[in-house]
């Protein structure tokens, strides 16, 4: 048994029917060559055999008791049902991508089973042109994007002959039991020896590295931080969403990087930011100030083979969605987040991992309690996330062509939209979600995207 992180445990506190904590991924694969009707049916047989090993942290739930001062920790269930968690679906025809991704709103709306480990896996047949999908979602305590994406690979292969390619729950663990890492709240308690030390140590052992600590927090881009307008996004929300998805070669992005000397990060921010103004116009909706992203970033080095859990730092962005001139609000872009990076890398990990917290809790209680949402002034707007991928391998698995891979992750109370991104095969691959009722028409963001590229792409 580990107790949950500090970082993890604020997915838990802020979860309700209104705001459910998971995050998830659509994948979209072509059949493979000569599979019959039953196939994605003869997977699914084999998927949920009671014999199948399941590695320990999908065999996981969690534990809230008294027996732990009330304090979440995690526990391995030794009855775990893969029926219920692992389920297969059929689309209505004729399985189009409307189809698709009408379902995957439903499902990414309704919440995971505390009482039991917290994931699920949807295999989806009857998807147009010989393609079927998979849709998954964990709980965002257990894994953030990075680590999710790293689970996914382990599934995936460059050979598509190779066959009997284990799901995401069932591959190997890389560490035995015994050796699972503490929880980073237990490592500080022993190594500071309390919280008030733990504190220190996590702001810089000094004073003044507690005071540099709470400038950055305040005013990490003073321009921006703390200041964004109130939108359509910044409104109370429901418990339904809407999904949108779209996919956008690599290669455009990057002749806009060369043209600009940007980032493709950058780029791929002033992209939304050109889509979210051209949104928010056409529903007469754009307020004179520019919206704000808050923008989480990742500080698992390459040697972090951790299992799960959270390990993130964030940012703040300025859109400049109040600039009609496609290169000025690229500028504007690239300067905001050249800032944020450089006050970033000026702090330790967990100072880092403070960040983090603050940025994803700055939401404050707009984000959890009904009634305040939109009544105070929003942090930021929306959160944008971009989680690298194999951006030059060609996946499969079990001989299915990897063609489509779609983040879906989180919206708050005061933050009905979030914009992921991540890159595979050549492709930027877009995830927009929603709440169905405070954020309408979302896939007409979809196509201001294109529209937003194209702009960027005369610069």
């Amino acid at each position: 048994m580990s107790v949950v992180g500090p970082l993890d445990a604020m997915f838990l506190v802020g979860e309700s029917r209104e705001h459910p904590m998971h995050v998830g991924g659509l994948m979209v694969f072509d059949l493979p060559e000569g599979a019959g009707r039953d196939h994605l049916a003869r997977l699914y047989r084999e998927m949920v055999d009671p014999g199948l090993a399941v590695n320990p942290m999908f065999g996981r739930r969690m534990r809230h008791s008294l027996g732990n001062l009330g304090y979440w920790s995690w526990q391995q269930d030794d009855e775990i049902d893969l029926e219920y968690h692992v389920r297969l679906s059929a689309l209505a025809r004729p399985g189009r991508v409307r189809e698709l991704f009408e379902l995957t709103s439903r499902l990414h709306g309704t919440l995971l089973d505390r009482h039991r480990p917290l994931w699920e896996m949807h295999l989806i047949e009857g998807v147009q042109g010989r393609r079927f999908a998979v849709y998954s979602k964990v709980h965002h305590a257990m894994l953030d994007g990075v680590s999710a994406l790293r689970w996914m690979q382990a599934t995936l292969t460059d050979d598509p002959a190779r066959r009997h390619m284990p799901a995401t729950y069932a591959l190997p663990s890389r560490k035995n039991d015994a050796a699972q890492a503490e929880s980073l709240v237990n490592a500080i308690a022993k190594a500071g020896g309390g919280i008030g030390r733990a504190l220190t140590d996590l702001a810089g052992l000094t004073p003044t590295g507690l005071r540099g600590l709470a400038h950055t927090l305040r005013a990490e881009h003073a321009a921006v931080a703390f200041q964004a307008p109130k939108t359509i996004f910044n409104r109370p929300i429901t418990g339904a969403r809407r999904f949108a998805a779209q996919s956008r070669p690599i290669e455009r992005l990057s002749a806009v990087r060369a043209s600009t000397g940007a980032t493709l990060n950058d780029v791929m921010l002033a992209m939304c930011a050109g889509a979210l103004r051209n949104y928010l116009l056409d529903l007469n909706a754009l307020p004179d100030k520019a919206l704000t992203a808050m923008v989480p970033v990742s500080i698992r080095g390459p040697g972090d083979t951790s299992e799960g859990g959270n390990s993130l730092a964030t940012l703040w962005c300025d859109l400049a969605t109040d600039e009609p001139d496609p290169e000025r609000r690229m500028r504007r872009v690239s300067e905001s987040t050249k800032y944020a990076k450089g006050v970033l890398s000026q702090l330790t990990p967990l100072q880092n991992l403070m960040i983090g917290a603050f940025g994803l809790g700055s939401a404050g209680l707009g984000a959890v309690m009904p009634g305040v949402a939109g009544r105070t002034p929003p942090p930021y707007n929306l959160v944008i996330s971009n989680v690298p991928g194999p951006v030059d391998e060609t996946l499969y698995w079990n001989g299915a062509r990897l063609r489509g891979l779609y983040p879906a992750s989180i919206v708050l109370n005061g933050q009905a939209l979030n914009i992921s991104v991540t890159s595979y095969d050549q492709q930027l691959h877009f995830g927009l979600v929603g709440c169905r009722r405070s954020v309408p028409h979302l896939q007409r963001l979809l196509t201001h995207l294109e529209t937003s590229l194209t702009e960027l792409e005369r610069l």
